[in-house]
């Protein structure tokens, strides 16, 4: 595989942009957070002994935005839209879904449906993370924590959909 060969000044752009583009679709997940739009519907949920606390999700969800954007930059520093359109096209469409996810769960406050949306997240992001690590293994590998993670939001969102 060929890889590019991209100034520095570019590649700090690229991950800066890459960087934007996560925490863009972080900031309109925070948007419709419990702790912002919707504090009284998501309290009255009955969720399971193992939810965890609210403080926890935004340190969380902060390293693993930043760890997405590093990996998809890393793939396109190394190969570009071009070399990669497949690769960062599945990994848009899956940021896509995880912003999706905020928006039916809190915003329209659906769990039911917030769980369909969550598996088809969570395939998303295996093909993505399986795709990164074909072209770049640490892309690869930045994506595992995610995986994880949206794993254990999957259990999450079945137990309180199932509670409710």
């Amino acid at each position: 595989m060929k890889t590019l060969k991209l100034s520095l000044p570019v590649q700090i752009t690229g991950l800066i942009l890459w960087l934007a583009l996560c925490y863009f679709v972080a900031w309109t997940g925070a948007q419709v957070s419990p702790g912002i739009a919707s504090p009284e519907w998501y309290s009255s949920l009955n969720k399971p002994d193992w939810n965890p606390p609210a403080w926890l999700f935004g340190p969380i969800w902060t390293l693993l935005y930043t760890m997405m954007a590093i990996a998809a930059w890393l793939v396109w520093k190394d190969f570009g839209f071009k070399a990669a359109k497949i690769e960062l096209s599945v990994f848009l469409v899956q940021l896509a879904l995880n912003g999706l996810w905020s928006q039916i769960f809190f915003n329209f406050q659906n769990v039911g449906l917030a769980l369909i949306e969550i598996l088809f997240l969570l395939v998303a992001i295996f093909i993505t993370t399986y795709l990164f690590y074909l072209k770049k293994r640490a892309a690869g590998w930045l994506m595992v924590p995610y995986i994880l993670w949206v794993s254990f939001a999957t259990a999450l969102t079945a137990a309180i959909w199932v509670l409710n």
